[in-house]
């Protein structure tokens, strides 16, 4: 039997209610209308909405008896950068963003998909590229409406 879920209930709002499942989702399979998904217990669900959302990490997809199925956010190679200041870091999420490369920001370090070329570019502009596994949530950018919130029509 498919489960089948028609809503996604935003991180933090479905507290309390039963997760019957969990769906492991890499960054490039979480913008979806329609997509079927394997759940971490085996069994098959189908994500079928109106309009394609953003699923995020600890968003959940509603089932139709209530209970809820709980999006984790896949780890996948990434690198995350650092620098010597505030400047530095800035500078090098300007040359980042002049790639068009999607970045995940953190406040002190930046987090991008792992690409060898783009590391030594980094290096190249004082910066540290560490190579790490973690979920991937980018920014939306500034068409995507809104930015970092959590927004599921962008």
């Amino acid at each position: 039997m498919t489960l089948h879920a028609t809503a996604v209930l935003p991180a933090g709002t479905w507290a309390g209610r039963e997760i019957a499942d969990r769906v492991l989702i890499d960054f490039d399979r979480r913008h979806r209308r329609r997509i079927l998904l394997s759940t971490a217990a085996g069994a098959e669900l189908l994500l079928d909405l109106p309009q394609a959302v953003r699923l995020r990490d600890g968003d959940g997809l509603e089932l139709a008896d209530g209970r809820v199925v709980q999006v984790i956010a896949q780890a996948e190679p990434l690198l995350e950068i650092h620098a010597h200041g505030p400047a530095e870091l800035v500078r090098i999420a300007w040359h980042l963003g002049n790639r068009h490369l999607p970045v995940q920001l953190l406040g002190d370090r930046i987090r991008i998909r792992a690409d060898h070329v783009i590391a030594d570019m980094i290096h190249g502009l004082g910066g540290h590229a560490h190579a790490i596994d973690a979920p991937f949530d980018p920014e939306g950018g500034a068409y995507s409406g809104g930015g970092h919130h959590h927004h599921h029509d962008d």
